[in-house]
């Protein structure tokens, strides 16, 4: 069935983002790879985390050709989860292409409409106020819960807090010195502590930034 499929592909010297996905339909049909066709959104998420980690690392080492190569398999991760999808007729490719683009014009009407935004901040604050518009997020509460649960416990208290900080909220807490290295001795005898009291660290700030953002609901529901 995809004979002739696999020698085009075998024969291009560049490709396109429909090759890309002719080569994942391909992998995952009867004619494929074994493993591609055993796997879920679920199965590859560590896969996902880790090539996301890699691109990271190929931006702070300033290596073109390596960011190049991360991107790739990243961009392949985003093409096998909407091949999933496509296959149980859920969305495809062209759905999440279509979202995006959608998401980009709406929340830039600085760019695509009359609004007005000179600098840097006022693009981000219409953009945050658009995006509550759009989601529906009549609260702080709202806001803070619809940031995902699964980040690395710091990276999240940390957004938390700013943008609790943003909304001048009675519950904010103070953001951190701003010397780094204040900070990081601060963040560092922090997770000493834990450690000596035999307490995960992740685990904990996971279970304080819950309870917090909890303050937060009661505080609007009184």
């Amino acid at each position: 069935m995809y004979e002739n499929e696999k020698e085009r592909l075998k024969i291009k010297e560049s490709y396109d983002i429909e090759d890309l996905r002719k080569i994942l339909e391909i992998l995952r049909s009867a004619e494929g790879c074994p493993w591609d066709r055993e796997q879920t959104h679920e199965s590859i998420i560590r896969g996902f985390i880790e090539e996301t980690y890699e691109v990271v690392e190929a931006i702070e080492k300033n290596d073109a050709k390596l960011l190049c190569e991360e991107l790739g398999d990243v961009l392949l991760q985003i093409i096998f989860h909407s091949r999933l999808e496509e296959e149980k007729n859920g969305f495809t490719f062209d759905d999440v292409v279509t979202g995006v683009c959608r998401k980009m014009i709406v929340r830039h009407p600085h760019v695509f409409g009359n609004v007005s935004a000179d600098t840097s901040d006022e693009v981000l604050d219409n953009w945050d106020k658009i995006k509550a518009q759009t989601k529906k997020q009549t609260g702080l509460y709202e806001k803070l819960e619809s940031i995902a649960v699964t980040m690395p416990s710091l990276m999240r208290m940390q957004k938390v807090i700013h943008k609790a900080a943003k909304e001048n909220a009675d519950a904010a807490v103070s953001l951190p010195d701003k010397n780094e290295e204040t900070a990081a001795k601060e963040l560092f005898k922090a997770v000493k502590n834990c450690e000596e009291l035999g307490v995960d660290a992740e685990n904990a700030l996971r279970h304080y930034c819950d309870a917090f953002i909890d303050g937060i609901k009661a505080s609007e529901n009184k």
